[in-house]
């Protein structure tokens, strides 16, 4: 089922919703303001507010939560190679948050697969990964598996995201056939 759903997904055409949005994972609903990362910072390189310098995403003064904003600000401006090699730099292991990132950003360069092998990890590790939920319900929009998203969905009100970004988006999407590519 899943090499048919892969191939529906890789036909299916990724678009932008121009409406605040959390991107990847954020706790706020507006895009992501461009930092020096992106204005500054050659390929390859994260500013570090700290050391007001450009730095290797592996580099010991960044701390996890500064490379997720980062992947966030990198992924917003369609350089997801680049917060793919970010997010690579993570400390904290296979986390859900990371297997939800992976799973974003797979899904957006095109490999379905795996995104969707991402996304299933990041639910094993925390069923109640709402963010996780919604990214992989509307990539199943996509894949025009309509009843398959709306199951996740209703897991996202299980695990108490009514109200939530994550459910709106994933609501919307459902409805329009329209999906956050941030």
């Amino acid at each position: 089922m899943r090499t048919t759903l892969a191939a529906a997904a890789t036909a299916a055409i990724l678009v932008f919703l121009p409406l605040g949005a959390f991107a990847v994972g954020s706790d706020d609903s507006e895009p992501p303001k461009p930092t020096e990362t992106i204005t500054e910072c050659e390929e390859g390189l994260v500013w570090d507010e700290k050391t007001k310098a450009c730095v290797k995403p592996e580099d010991t003064s960044l701390n996890d939560d500064q490379r997720f904003r980062a992947v966030r600000e990198l992924a917003y401006a369609g350089r997801h190679d680049e917060a793919m090699q970010v997010l690579a730099a993570m400390t904290e292991g296979e986390t859900s948050r990371v297997m939800t990132y992976r799973g974003f950003l797979l899904r957006q360069t095109g490999q379905i697969e795996a995104g969707i092998a991402a996304y299933e990890r990041a639910l094993a590790l925390d069923p109640a990964n709402i963010l996780a939920r919604s990214y992989y319900g509307q990539l199943l929009v996509q894949m025009d598996e309509i009843a398959m998203a709306t199951d996740q969905l209703a897991q996202i009100r299980v695990h108490g995201g009514a109200g939530t970004w994550a459910e709106r988006a994933l609501q919307t999407a459902i409805k329009t056939g329209v999906t956050y590519t941030f």
